[in-house]
Protein backbone atom coordinates (compact mmCIF):
# COMPACT_ATOMS: atom_id res chain seq x y z
CA UNK A 1 0.00 0.00 0.00
CA UNK A 2 1.21 3.25 -0.59
CA UNK A 3 -0.14 5.94 1.63
CA UNK A 4 -0.80 9.81 0.80
CA UNK A 5 1.13 10.63 4.04
CA UNK A 6 3.09 9.04 6.84
CA UNK A 7 3.59 11.36 9.96
CA UNK A 8 6.76 10.33 11.97
CA UNK A 9 5.90 10.70 16.04
CA UNK A 10 3.28 9.94 18.12
CA UNK A 11 3.54 12.52 20.44
CA UNK A 12 0.83 15.28 20.68
CA UNK A 13 2.27 17.29 17.57
CA UNK A 14 1.64 13.61 15.33
CA UNK A 15 -1.19 13.37 16.90
CA UNK A 16 -2.72 16.34 16.40
CA UNK A 17 -1.71 16.77 12.88
CA UNK A 18 -2.41 13.77 11.85
CA UNK A 19 -5.93 14.60 13.17
CA UNK A 20 -6.66 17.78 11.94
CA UNK A 21 -5.62 16.03 8.14
CA UNK A 22 -8.37 13.68 8.81
CA UNK A 23 -10.68 16.38 9.94
CA UNK A 24 -10.31 18.03 6.28
CA UNK A 25 -9.48 15.18 3.96
CA UNK A 26 -11.49 12.06 5.69
CA UNK A 27 -10.03 9.80 2.87
CA UNK A 28 -6.79 10.56 3.39
CA UNK A 29 -4.52 7.36 3.97
CA UNK A 30 -2.65 8.25 6.66
CA UNK A 31 -0.30 6.02 9.03
CA UNK A 32 1.65 7.13 12.11
CA UNK A 33 4.92 6.04 13.04
CA UNK A 34 6.16 5.88 16.19
CA UNK A 35 9.54 4.05 17.48
CA UNK A 36 8.24 3.27 21.19
CA UNK A 37 5.24 1.08 22.25
CA UNK A 38 2.58 3.81 23.09
CA UNK A 39 1.91 7.42 22.38
CA UNK A 40 3.03 10.06 24.20
CA UNK A 41 6.04 8.70 25.90
CA UNK A 42 8.29 11.44 25.68
CA UNK A 43 7.78 15.42 25.97
CA UNK A 44 4.25 14.56 25.96
CA UNK A 45 4.12 12.56 28.46
CA UNK A 46 6.34 14.06 30.50
CA UNK A 47 5.29 17.67 31.03
CA UNK A 48 3.47 19.78 33.92
CA UNK A 49 0.39 19.75 32.18
CA UNK A 50 0.12 23.19 31.44
CA UNK A 51 -2.53 25.16 29.84
CA UNK A 52 -0.61 28.03 28.53
CA UNK A 53 -2.30 31.43 27.44
CA UNK A 54 0.50 32.91 25.43
CA UNK A 55 1.27 35.50 28.18
CA UNK A 56 5.50 35.27 27.54
CA UNK A 57 5.43 35.26 23.60
CA UNK A 58 6.92 37.81 21.15
CA UNK A 59 3.73 39.44 19.64
CA UNK A 60 3.08 37.96 15.79
CA UNK A 61 5.66 35.02 16.81
CA UNK A 62 4.15 31.64 15.70
CA UNK A 63 4.33 30.69 19.10
CA UNK A 64 2.02 33.39 20.07
CA UNK A 65 -0.29 33.23 17.10
CA UNK A 66 -0.76 29.24 17.59
CA UNK A 67 -0.71 29.40 21.58
CA UNK A 68 -3.90 31.88 21.11
CA UNK A 69 -5.75 29.61 18.77
CA UNK A 70 -4.72 26.57 20.02
CA UNK A 71 -5.72 27.34 23.71
CA UNK A 72 -9.08 28.29 22.49
CA UNK A 73 -9.14 24.64 20.20
CA UNK A 74 -7.59 22.45 22.98
CA UNK A 75 -10.60 23.95 25.29
CA UNK A 76 -13.09 23.34 22.89
CA UNK A 77 -11.75 20.17 22.42
CA UNK A 78 -11.69 19.02 25.78
CA UNK A 79 -15.21 20.30 26.19
CA UNK A 80 -16.37 18.29 23.68
CA UNK A 81 -14.93 15.48 24.92
CA UNK A 82 -15.26 15.31 28.27
CA UNK A 83 -11.26 15.53 29.07
CA UNK A 84 -10.85 17.03 32.28
CA UNK A 85 -9.59 20.40 32.62
CA UNK A 86 -8.92 23.31 35.12
CA UNK A 87 -8.46 27.17 34.39
CA UNK A 88 -7.18 27.39 37.63
CA UNK A 89 -5.06 30.22 37.16
CA UNK A 90 -1.50 31.62 38.20
CA UNK A 91 0.16 34.19 39.52
CA UNK A 92 3.77 35.79 37.86
CA UNK A 93 5.79 37.08 41.31
CA UNK A 94 8.43 39.74 41.54
CA UNK A 95 10.43 39.20 44.37
CA UNK A 96 12.67 42.14 43.61
CA UNK A 97 12.56 45.75 42.66
CA UNK A 98 15.15 44.45 40.05
CA UNK A 99 12.63 42.54 38.53
CA UNK A 100 9.71 45.17 38.41
CA UNK A 101 10.81 46.45 34.70
CA UNK A 102 10.43 42.62 33.28
CA UNK A 103 7.44 42.44 35.22
CA UNK A 104 5.53 45.55 33.76
CA UNK A 105 7.22 44.39 30.08
CA UNK A 106 5.13 40.76 30.44
CA UNK A 107 1.82 42.66 31.48
CA UNK A 108 2.22 44.62 28.38
CA UNK A 109 3.25 41.57 26.27
CA UNK A 110 0.65 39.41 27.80
CA UNK A 111 -1.63 42.91 27.00
CA UNK A 112 -0.72 43.08 23.14
CA UNK A 113 -1.40 39.00 22.61
CA UNK A 114 -4.73 39.28 23.59
CA UNK A 115 -5.39 38.15 26.77
CA UNK A 116 -8.03 38.85 28.86
CA UNK A 117 -9.10 39.73 32.51
CA UNK A 118 -4.61 40.31 33.23
CA UNK A 119 -4.45 42.44 36.28
CA UNK A 120 -1.40 43.64 38.02
CA UNK A 121 -1.77 43.32 41.65
CA UNK A 122 0.15 44.61 45.04
CA UNK A 123 2.00 42.74 47.83
CA UNK A 124 -1.37 43.00 49.75
CA UNK A 125 -3.18 42.12 46.70
CA UNK A 126 -0.69 39.06 46.59
CA UNK A 127 -0.82 38.00 49.93
CA UNK A 128 -4.65 37.49 49.49
CA UNK A 129 -4.70 35.31 46.39
CA UNK A 130 -1.13 33.42 47.82
CA UNK A 131 -0.93 33.79 51.24
CA UNK A 132 2.40 31.84 51.80
CA UNK A 133 4.03 33.94 48.27
CA UNK A 134 7.32 36.33 49.29
CA UNK A 135 6.33 39.20 46.53
CA UNK A 136 6.13 42.52 46.40
CA UNK A 137 4.29 42.80 42.86
CA UNK A 138 2.60 40.49 40.53
CA UNK A 139 0.72 39.62 37.48
CA UNK A 140 -3.00 37.63 37.74
CA UNK A 141 -3.17 35.46 34.58
CA UNK A 142 -6.67 33.36 34.80
CA UNK A 143 -6.44 31.67 31.79
CA UNK A 144 -3.64 29.44 32.60
CA UNK A 145 -5.20 26.00 33.66
CA UNK A 146 -3.94 22.25 34.03
CA UNK A 147 -4.81 19.56 32.14
CA UNK A 148 -3.67 16.15 31.32
CA UNK A 149 -1.96 16.14 28.02
CA UNK A 150 -1.43 11.72 27.72
CA UNK A 151 -5.63 11.68 28.03
CA UNK A 152 -5.73 14.57 25.41
CA UNK A 153 -3.03 12.77 23.09
CA UNK A 154 -5.04 9.17 23.57
CA UNK A 155 -8.30 10.93 22.23
CA UNK A 156 -6.81 12.57 19.38
CA UNK A 157 -4.99 8.86 18.07
CA UNK A 158 -8.68 7.53 19.29
CA UNK A 159 -10.45 9.83 16.58
CA UNK A 160 -7.11 9.29 14.12
CA UNK A 161 -8.33 5.69 14.31
CA UNK A 162 -12.35 6.03 13.58
CA UNK A 163 -11.41 8.44 10.81
CA UNK A 164 -9.16 5.45 8.86
CA UNK A 165 -5.60 6.49 10.08
CA UNK A 166 -3.45 3.98 11.06
CA UNK A 167 -0.64 4.06 13.73
CA UNK A 168 2.80 1.33 13.92
CA UNK A 169 4.29 1.24 16.96
CA UNK A 170 8.02 0.30 17.48
CA UNK A 171 8.74 1.56 13.96
CA UNK A 172 12.27 3.92 14.45
CA UNK A 173 12.60 5.47 11.12
CA UNK A 174 16.53 5.39 9.87
CA UNK A 175 16.50 6.15 6.53
CA UNK A 176 14.66 7.63 3.41
CA UNK A 177 14.94 6.61 -0.45
CA UNK A 178 13.27 8.49 -3.49
CA UNK A 179 11.48 5.95 -5.67
CA UNK A 180 9.15 6.72 -8.93
CA UNK A 181 8.07 10.41 -7.09
CA UNK A 182 7.25 8.12 -3.79
CA UNK A 183 8.96 8.24 -0.71
CA UNK A 184 10.72 5.27 0.71
CA UNK A 185 10.36 5.00 4.46
CA UNK A 186 12.83 2.56 6.03
CA UNK A 187 12.69 1.16 9.86
CA UNK A 188 14.87 -2.33 11.02
CA UNK A 189 13.78 -4.65 8.50
CA UNK A 190 10.46 -2.88 7.13
CA UNK A 191 9.77 -0.32 4.17
CA UNK A 192 6.67 1.98 4.43
CA UNK A 193 6.09 3.92 0.77
CA UNK A 194 4.06 7.09 0.97
CA UNK A 195 3.61 10.26 -1.40
CA UNK A 196 4.59 12.23 1.52
CA UNK A 197 6.05 12.31 4.97
CA UNK A 198 5.90 14.48 8.09
CA UNK A 199 8.51 14.52 10.94
CA UNK A 200 7.21 15.33 14.01
CA UNK A 201 10.31 13.35 15.91
CA UNK A 202 10.41 15.89 19.04
CA UNK A 203 13.86 14.88 20.29
CA UNK A 204 15.11 13.39 17.46
CA UNK A 205 13.27 15.82 15.04
CA UNK A 206 16.71 17.19 13.66
CA UNK A 207 17.78 13.46 13.13
CA UNK A 208 14.88 12.57 10.96
CA UNK A 209 15.20 16.02 9.08
CA UNK A 210 18.78 15.26 8.77
CA UNK A 211 18.20 11.91 6.48
CA UNK A 212 17.19 14.27 3.97
CA UNK A 213 18.05 17.60 4.31
CA UNK A 214 21.36 19.49 5.45
CA UNK A 215 20.70 20.98 8.44
CA UNK A 216 21.83 24.39 10.51
CA UNK A 217 19.70 23.62 13.73
CA UNK A 218 20.52 20.60 16.29
CA UNK A 219 18.38 19.45 19.33
CA UNK A 220 20.08 20.07 22.55
CA UNK A 221 18.07 18.30 25.06
CA UNK A 222 17.89 19.90 28.69
CA UNK A 223 16.38 18.06 31.27
CA UNK A 224 13.75 19.79 33.71
CA UNK A 225 13.84 18.06 37.17
CA UNK A 226 11.08 18.41 39.75
CA UNK A 227 10.31 17.58 43.32
CA UNK A 228 6.83 17.13 44.43
CA UNK A 229 5.28 18.78 47.89
CA UNK A 230 4.29 16.16 50.31
CA UNK A 231 1.03 16.41 51.46
CA UNK A 232 1.59 18.46 54.40
CA UNK A 233 3.10 20.97 52.50
CA UNK A 234 -0.07 21.61 49.46
CA UNK A 235 -1.93 23.99 51.37
CA UNK A 236 0.93 26.50 50.63
CA UNK A 237 -0.04 26.98 47.00
CA UNK A 238 -3.27 27.70 45.58
CA UNK A 239 -2.69 28.36 41.72
CA UNK A 240 0.37 27.81 39.87
CA UNK A 241 2.97 30.25 40.74
CA UNK A 242 5.86 31.60 38.74
CA UNK A 243 8.55 33.83 39.08
CA UNK A 244 9.39 36.94 36.68
CA UNK A 245 11.52 34.94 33.82
CA UNK A 246 15.32 35.96 32.82
CA UNK A 247 14.83 37.67 29.86
CA UNK A 248 18.04 36.09 28.35
CA UNK A 249 17.44 32.80 28.95
CA UNK A 250 14.67 30.58 27.19
CA UNK A 251 13.31 28.82 30.15
CA UNK A 252 10.52 30.39 32.93
CA UNK A 253 12.60 29.03 35.98
CA UNK A 254 11.52 26.89 39.36
CA UNK A 255 7.83 27.57 39.97
CA UNK A 256 4.68 25.56 41.26
CA UNK A 257 2.61 23.53 39.34
CA UNK A 258 -0.76 22.29 40.01
CA UNK A 259 -1.47 19.05 38.66
CA UNK A 260 -4.84 17.17 37.48
CA UNK A 261 -4.18 14.38 39.75
CA UNK A 262 -3.71 16.35 42.68
CA UNK A 263 0.14 16.95 42.87
CA UNK A 264 1.57 19.92 43.27
CA UNK A 265 5.38 20.19 41.20
CA UNK A 266 8.01 22.02 42.53
CA UNK A 267 11.15 22.72 39.39
CA UNK A 268 12.48 22.56 37.21
CA UNK A 269 15.50 23.45 36.77
CA UNK A 270 17.19 23.27 32.93
CA UNK A 271 20.41 21.01 32.71
CA UNK A 272 22.06 19.54 29.62
CA UNK A 273 20.82 16.02 29.59
CA UNK A 274 23.56 13.52 28.55
CA UNK A 275 21.30 11.66 25.84
CA UNK A 276 18.18 12.91 24.57
CA UNK A 277 16.13 11.16 26.36
CA UNK A 278 18.15 11.25 29.57
CA UNK A 279 15.59 11.78 32.09
CA UNK A 280 18.05 10.66 35.27
CA UNK A 281 21.38 12.16 36.00
CA UNK A 282 23.37 8.85 34.63
CA UNK A 283 21.65 8.50 31.27
CA UNK A 284 24.47 8.96 29.15
CA UNK A 285 24.77 7.89 25.73
CA UNK A 286 28.49 9.23 24.80
CA UNK A 287 27.55 9.84 21.07
CA UNK A 288 25.03 12.13 21.63
CA UNK A 289 26.29 14.38 24.92
CA UNK A 290 29.29 14.98 22.20
CA UNK A 291 27.13 15.84 19.03
CA UNK A 292 25.93 18.51 21.38
CA UNK A 293 28.74 19.63 23.13
CA UNK A 294 30.95 19.61 19.52
CA UNK A 295 28.16 21.95 17.82
CA UNK A 296 29.34 25.60 17.61
CA UNK A 297 26.07 26.93 18.77
CA UNK A 298 26.18 24.78 21.94
CA UNK A 299 29.84 26.00 22.54
CA UNK A 300 28.50 29.71 22.01
CA UNK A 301 25.91 29.34 24.04
CA UNK A 302 27.74 27.72 27.17
CA UNK A 303 30.10 30.35 26.72
CA UNK A 304 27.72 32.89 27.06
CA UNK A 305 25.22 31.00 29.62
CA UNK A 306 28.00 29.27 31.99
CA UNK A 307 27.17 30.92 34.96
CA UNK A 308 23.62 30.55 34.78
CA UNK A 309 24.45 26.70 33.30
CA UNK A 310 26.51 26.15 37.12
CA UNK A 311 23.43 27.40 39.12
CA UNK A 312 21.01 25.21 37.03
CA UNK A 313 23.79 22.02 37.33
CA UNK A 314 24.33 22.69 41.06
CA UNK A 315 20.69 22.77 41.68
CA UNK A 316 20.52 19.22 40.27
CA UNK A 317 22.82 17.50 42.72
CA UNK A 318 21.72 19.62 46.19
CA UNK A 319 18.54 19.48 47.05
CA UNK A 320 19.54 22.42 49.66
CA UNK A 321 20.30 24.92 46.67
CA UNK A 322 16.58 23.67 44.98
CA UNK A 323 15.38 24.18 47.51
CA UNK A 324 16.74 27.92 48.09
CA UNK A 325 15.48 28.46 44.57
CA UNK A 326 12.29 27.35 45.55
CA UNK A 327 12.71 29.83 48.76
CA UNK A 328 12.87 32.73 46.74
CA UNK A 329 8.52 32.22 46.19
CA UNK A 330 7.33 30.40 49.17
CA UNK A 331 10.47 31.23 52.43
CA UNK A 332 8.14 28.73 54.30
CA UNK A 333 9.18 25.80 51.82
CA UNK A 334 11.62 23.46 53.38
CA UNK A 335 13.75 20.15 51.99
CA UNK A 336 11.38 17.88 54.26
CA UNK A 337 8.67 19.47 52.17
CA UNK A 338 9.76 18.11 48.86
CA UNK A 339 10.17 14.35 47.53
CA UNK A 340 12.09 13.72 44.26
CA UNK A 341 9.64 13.80 40.64
CA UNK A 342 9.90 12.43 37.66
CA UNK A 343 12.16 14.78 35.36
CA UNK A 344 11.08 16.17 31.52
CA UNK A 345 13.30 16.68 28.50
CA UNK A 346 13.41 19.66 26.21
CA UNK A 347 14.18 19.60 22.58
CA UNK A 348 15.57 22.91 22.47
CA UNK A 349 16.73 23.66 18.92
CA UNK A 350 19.98 25.69 18.72
CA UNK A 351 21.64 27.17 15.49
CA UNK A 352 24.64 27.33 14.54
CA UNK A 353 25.46 30.73 15.48
CA UNK A 354 24.62 30.46 19.10
CA UNK A 355 20.67 31.00 19.03
CA UNK A 356 18.26 28.99 21.20
CA UNK A 357 15.40 29.00 19.03
CA UNK A 358 12.23 31.08 20.44
CA UNK A 359 10.00 30.70 18.11
CA UNK A 360 8.52 27.42 16.43
CA UNK A 361 10.18 26.29 13.67
CA UNK A 362 8.88 24.32 10.49
CA UNK A 363 11.02 23.47 7.37
CA UNK A 364 9.35 22.85 4.20
CA UNK A 365 11.24 20.96 1.51
CA UNK A 366 11.07 17.98 -1.34
CA UNK A 367 7.75 16.59 -0.45
CA UNK A 368 8.03 16.90 3.20
CA UNK A 369 7.68 18.62 6.74
CA UNK A 370 9.63 19.23 9.62
CA UNK A 371 8.40 20.31 12.90
CA UNK A 372 12.16 21.04 13.96
CA UNK A 373 11.28 23.53 17.12
CA UNK A 374 7.82 22.80 19.01
CA UNK A 375 9.21 23.44 22.83
CA UNK A 376 6.61 24.62 25.18
CA UNK A 377 3.74 25.82 24.66
CA UNK A 378 3.40 23.31 21.82
CA UNK A 379 0.98 21.02 24.11
CA UNK A 380 -1.42 24.22 24.41
CA UNK A 381 -0.77 24.62 20.96
CA UNK A 382 -1.11 21.16 19.31
CA UNK A 383 -4.07 21.45 17.29
CA UNK A 384 -3.17 24.80 16.03
CA UNK A 385 0.27 23.40 15.14
CA UNK A 386 -1.26 20.59 13.66
CA UNK A 387 -3.72 22.45 11.79
CA UNK A 388 -0.49 24.77 10.06
CA UNK A 389 0.82 21.49 9.26
CA UNK A 390 -2.14 20.00 7.86
CA UNK A 391 -2.57 22.87 5.85
CA UNK A 392 0.78 22.84 4.47
CA UNK A 393 0.74 19.50 3.78
CA UNK A 394 -2.64 19.96 1.82
CA UNK A 395 -1.31 22.49 -0.56
CA UNK A 396 1.78 20.53 -0.94
CA UNK A 397 -0.69 17.41 -2.03
CA UNK A 398 -2.76 19.31 -4.52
Amino acid sequence: MVYDVVIIGGGIVGLATAYQILQDKPDTKLLILEKEAKVASHQTGHNSGVIHSGLYYKPGSLKAINCKTGYDLLIAFADKHNIPYDLCGKVVVATQESELPELDKLYKRGIENGLDGLKMIDAEELKKIEPHVAGIKGIIVPQTGIIDYTLVSQKYLELVEKSGGEIRFNYKVNGFAKSDDKWVVRGKNQLVESQSFINCAGLYSDKVAGLTETMDTKIIPFRGEYYMLKDSAKHLVKHLIYPVPDPNFPFLGVHFTRMMNGHIEAGPNAVLAFRREGYKKRDIHFGELLESLMWPGFQKVAKKYWRTGLGEMYRSFSKKAFTKALQKLIPEITADDLVTAEAGVRAQACDKTGGLLDDFKIIEKHGAIHVVNAPSPAATSSLAIGKTVAELWSNNAQ
